[in-house]
């Protein structure tokens, strides 16, 4: 039984326990299909099954309280948190991509990461810890962020609620062309600003 499966035999089983469990577990970086299951979540509430505010609520607190444990885990660990994962999971290399995104937009990465590179969003929960980012600032973000996640895939799983399968097949392919839109954005930006400095126009 692959991971698909097995969280839609948890959500007919468990209901909307199983969504805060999945959403707070994925937190820590296990590849669970989350976004997929909130699709078929949204499927439910289109059909009646599932309230829509009750579903809202399981899955934007289960992310949000999965964000924050990481956020003191790594408070409390420091680099051993980053360490451990590395080795546990393999991920030196999404690690990496949080910390060169941390160190580039500070608070606005913790937005990203909640709903566009969502790779890296369990590392830049420990990062963001480890680096004494404030809380406030964390906290602001993460809720942003994860609203904004929840929110949209619990909404296309009401309207696409015959099309599961084919739109969440359809988003993974979007989230790339949204994340490399983003990345060129930043690059053009900072090449206008280099052209604005006066050594760059003296030249």
């Amino acid at each position: 039984m692959d991971l698909q499966s097995t969280l839609l035999s948890a959500l007919s089983e468990y209901g909307l326990i199983a969504v805060f469990v999945s959403v707070l577990i994925s937190s820590f970086g296990l590849p669970l299909p989350t976004s997929f299951l909130l699709l078929v979540v949204g499927g439910f509430v289109a059909s009646g099954d599932l309230d829509f505010v009750s579903v809202m609520l399981a899955a934007t607190l289960g992310s949000i309280v999965g964000d924050h444990l990481g956020y003191g885990l790594g408070r409390l660990g420091g680099e051993r948190v980053l360490d451990k994962l590395a080795r546990l999971l393999k991920a030196g290399s999404a690690i990496q991509k949080a910390q060169d995104s941390m160190q580039k937009w500070g608070g606005f990465s913790v937005f990203l990461s909640r709903w566009l590179i969502t790779a890296i969003g369990p590392y830049i929960n420990f990062i963001s810890g480890i680096t004494n980012y404030r809380l406030f600032k964390f906290s602001f973000w993460d809720v942003v962020g994860e609203t904004l996640w929840v929110g949209a895939y619990v909404g296309l799983g009401m309207v696409f609620s015959d099309r599961i399968a084919e739109v969440s097949d359809a988003l993974g392919d979007l989230v790339w062309v949204i994340a490399a839109g983003v990345v060129f954005i930043v690059l053009l930006r900072k090449l206008i600003m280099s052209f604005r400095k006066p050594g760059a126009r003296n030249a």
